[in-house]
């Protein structure tokens, strides 16, 4: 999208988008369709060489409406891969609120690949931990999201249940892949800022166990679509304890880079058996 270009309004006009996109991306990949797409947050994008055999890499600027992540840990390039039988669209970064965009452009991807045929929608990301017993380098699979971020990636008359937006089944099969993963509720804030300590506390007498800074936004365009979403995030910091530990950047993307291969293997197991 050129920068004299206008990001969609309303739900109809992100579809639009998103279907002309979704041609750009199959005649890009060669591909009739997808069967999954995969979302790499912060420090993931190393996961992408153990998740499946590449088929095709180019940069996401070649398609219509997706601009290039500015956050630490994104990359813009897509790739078209097979893991096992599955045709998957792996997008291996992503857009925030914080850099600028609206909630219709940060959900670009997500709406592209599931109008190119995803029908299951993975979405990866890092955050902190607001619970004592899950700590930094654990993976958390979503079981629900709390979105403090005030916003929505749609706009008109139409309602959206979201009351299974992290799909039990989903859930199910990568609890069968790798019994010892926690889950827990992600709360999502605007940023880039993280939580005072206070802001922590608050979260998580909400219910809050984990907190960051995307997915939700892209698990409700998905929903939206008719997709189903799973949801995984790997801790990197201790979000209770930042006065005694304060926030390191570096630190906390070097232990989600560490496991990204790990990850990788962990998502592949889960989307042959999906």
């Amino acid at each position: 999208m050129s920068e004299t270009e206008q990001p969609p309004r309303t739900t109809q006009e992100a579809r639009e988008l998103a279907a002309t996109a979704a041609d750009a991306l199959l005649t890009r990949a060669g591909a009739d369709g997808f069967d999954a797409l995969v979302v790499l947050g912060s420090g993931w994008t190393d996961a992408v060489d153990t998740l499946g055999s590449p088929d095709i890499e180019f940069d996401s600027s070649e398609l219509p409406g997706f601009h290039a992540p500015t956050a630490e840990g994104h990359s813009s390039k897509v790739r078209s891969m097979w893991v096992g039988d599955k045709r998957v669209v792996v997008f291996m970064g992503r857009l925030h609120l914080y850099e600028g965009y609206t909630p219709m452009q940060i959900v670009h991807p997500v709406r592209t690949g599931v109008a190119a045929g995803a029908e299951l929608v993975v979405l990866t990301g890092s955050a902190g931990s607001l619970r004592v017993d899950i700590a930094p380098g654990q993976p958390v699979v979503l079981s629900d999201h709390i979105n403090l971020t005030a916003r929505s990636p749609l706009a008109g008359p139409s309602f959206v249940d979201l009351s299974s937006a992290y799909s039990p089944r989903l859930r199910r099969l990568i609890h069968e892949v790798d019994a010892s993963l926690a889950e827990g509720v992600y709360a999502a804030t605007l940023g880039p800022q993280l939580q005072t300590p206070t802001e922590s506390k608050v979260l998580r007498q909400a219910g809050a166990d984990v907190a960051g800074r995307s997915i939700p936004l892209e698990t409700i365009a998905a929903v939206e679509m008719g997709a189903e979403v799973l949801g995984l995030s790997i801790i990197s910091n201790d979000a209770m304890g930042a006065i005694l530990d304060p926030f390191q950047e570096d630190r906390a993307m070097e232990i989600v880079r560490r496991r990204a291969h790990r990850l990788g293997e962990l998502l592949k197991r889960l989307l042959i058996r999906a």
